[in-house]
């Protein structure tokens, strides 16, 4: 008998057999996902070390974790000063330039002033200058969507109109992708021709990466360029900065990279192109080096904030330092210099959550996960914690001081309801801790869909964007709780995403520590696959989601710009973290060299 071995728990087991069925079972949670139904065979068997049902021993506690190194960055920031003065004077700069790019942006007329000015936003977007100008981006696209068939009749330029499909698509207007059936051979193959210019493959790979689920035709592309640029890149044909740019944008195209790390990797290529603009590759560096040292200025604050909790002290050794790299990935949902005081609060709230995390995860028994739950749910600096270790108590005291200082923050600001919203969605994510906690602390693996269900809130997805949402102002917070509560298509498939891709790149460190309790043994035990399989069918799954995401952003109307702009960088953070490794739990590698381009090295003017 065929049988696939799944590590045991930690807390004793026995051994089942169970049977595959021969169809995939229709998935509640992503019944948006293309389940397709396997032939008919003989069927197969999983075994797995795991309990069929939970059963908890009160008496047992999972304290076998393992000690985590202590993050290299936690003292780095410490010593470091930011000269005032030199920020001041770079505002300045910038806001000298500011008119003069703003005058160029708006004041073209005419079809080809409209191309180039499509061009230039394209630009301004990817030197991460679009911030500057955000409601005069919007507003002169509105008017050019307008006669966007015009604009697009009769250009044969492949880079011109794939670059006009990114920026509209960017920005919300749905264009079709049908303006690339100009570029196809009678019997459906793109033209050979095409892929003697990179520029233009690259340009086209960009603009097939923000397919939806009808967009076939971008599915092609996408297939057609990456082959291609691969080659072109390994050829030696193209220069050096642009063999480099085609190699980040194979490992992550710019529609799922971060906008900053996208940005630094542009301005590097943008110099070295013989046609560029002077005026923006100057605004651009002032703009990045401004926000390098606002960051800087922001870590040094986080780090002495961390130190005075003294978490080493108060916490066994069980969960992850990861305060510099919490405040890295915030700069997905708000990196631009003026949002220094929502960065500070989203990174101590991702504090809150890798504490809540691991806590659960890592190192509590069942018992005091529960206490803790209730305890959370209760909202209180309750009695039943007594009884209970210091760091628990801990645990719990820290979660609710620091919100109490959001308060403290935002509360003469009019917005205490912000954090009265943000804790409620914080209470259903504890809730999503606990309940997964209740499977892994006895190595239970359920179904598939239960799993999901349950994972899929434990993420801290919706606990995210809530962090995001608590800082902004009273009428747009107002309307992004509610919309947040209404549970959107957009928020529950990037739930789906973040649970599989964290499932997927984690799941070589969750069988070593004897954790089962994750996407890809729940899907092997639901349908009777093996792990290769498995895996597959989750990035299959993941490759779905990013199409469901893109076609979402393109059909929500009526909320203010800062509430989706939060979610598609919320999925762009999550592609980043999870790309092939798992780059939270282990932020060495691509990690460590974007938050080096972001925190270290320091821009040359």
């Amino acid at each position: 008998m065929e049988s696939i071995a799944v590590f045991g728990p930690k807390n004793g087991s026995h051994q089942l057999f169970l049977p595959s069925p021969n169809n995939w079972f229709p998935v509640s949670k992503l019944s948006s996902f293309p389940l397709t139904s396997v032939p008919s065979k003989p069927p197969r068997f999983v075994r797995l070390k795991a309990t069929s049902t939970p059963i908890c021993d009160d008496k047992k506690s999972n304290r076998t974790f393992e000690k985590l190194p202590p993050s290299p960055w936690t003292d780095h920031f410490n010593s470091l000063s930011v000269d005032v003065s030199e920020m001041d004077a770079l505002r300045k700069e910038i806001d000298a330039l500011k008119p003069e790019v703003k005058n160029k942006l708006m004041s073209s007329q005419g079809m080809e002033s409209t191309k180039k000015r499509i061009h230039m936003i394209y630009s301004l977007v990817s030197l991460g200058l679009a911030h500057h100008f955000e409601d005069d981006i919007y507003e002169t696209l509105e008017e050019d969507f307008l006669n966007i068939e015009e604009i697009m009749d009769g250009e044969e330029d492949l880079c011109t109109v794939s670059i006009f499909f990114w920026v509209f698509r960017t920005h919300g207007h749905y264009i079709s992708s049908d303006v690339f059936r100009r570029f196809k051979k009678n019997n459906g193959d793109f033209k050979e021709s095409l892929t003697g210019d990179a520029m233009a493959m690259l340009s086209l790979y960009e603009a097939a990466n923000m397919g939806t689920r009808k967009d076939h035709i971008l599915d092609e592309a996408l297939i057609f360029t990456s082959t291609h640029l691969e080659s072109l890149a390994a050829g030696g044909t193209c220069p050096p900065h642009l063999s480099l740019r085609i190699r980040n944008a194979l490992n992550l195209s710019q529609h799922l990279n971060m906008e900053m790390v996208s940005a630094v990797e542009y301005i590097s290529f943008y110099e070295q192109e013989k046609d560029h603009d002077k005026m923006l590759l100057k605004l651009s560096k002032l703009s990045f080096k401004l926000g390098q040292l606002q960051y800087i200025q922001e870590l040094k604050i986080l780090t002495k904030w961390y130190e005075e909790l003294e978490f080493a002290s108060k916490l066994p050794p069980y969960f992850r330092h990861r305060l510099v790299e919490n405040h890295f990935f915030v700069l997905a949902m708000c990196f631009e210099p003026r949002l220094s005081r929502e960065r500070m609060m989203m990174a101590k709230f991702f504090t809150i959550l890798v504490i809540l995390d691991d806590t659960f995860d890592r190192y509590a028994s069942l018992p005091e996960a529960e206490v803790l739950a209730n305890s959370l749910k209760r909202w209180d600096h309750d009695h039943t914690m007594d009884k209970q270790p210091d760091y628990l108590k801990f645990t719990l005291n820290f979660m609710l001081d620091t919100f109490e200082e959001f308060d403290r923050e935002l509360g003469p600001d009019g917005r205490s309801d912000n954090v009265t919203a943000a804790i409620e969605v914080y209470k259903t994510h504890v809730k999503g801790n606990y309940d997964l906690a209740k499977w892994a602390l006895v190595s239970h693996v359920p179904s598939f869909d239960e799993y999901m269900e349950v994972g899929e809130v434990e993420i801290a997805v919706y606990a995210t964007l809530a962090s995001r949402y608590m800082s902004l102002e009273k009428l747009d917070s107002k309307e992004a709780f509610e919309w947040l509560k209404s549970k959107p298509k957009i928020v529950q498939v990037l739930c789906a995403k973040g649970r599989l891709m964290d499932d997927i790149t984690g799941f070589e460190d969750d069988m070593r520590r004897g954790y089962v309790t994750n996407a890809v043994c729940c899907y092997m035990k639901q349908h009777g696959v093996s792990e290769k399989e498995a895996l597959k069918k989750l990035d299959e799954m993941v490759t779905e989601a990013d199409k469901i995401i893109n076609e979402e952003f393109l059909t929500t109307v009526g909320l203010p710009r800062c509430v989706l702009k939060a979610v598609i960088g919320l999925s762009r953070m999550i592609t980043l973290c999870y790309n092939g490794y798992e780059g939270y739990t282990n932020p060495e590698g691509k990690i460590k060299e974007y938050m080096m381009s972001m925190f270290v090295d320091q821009i040359s003017l």
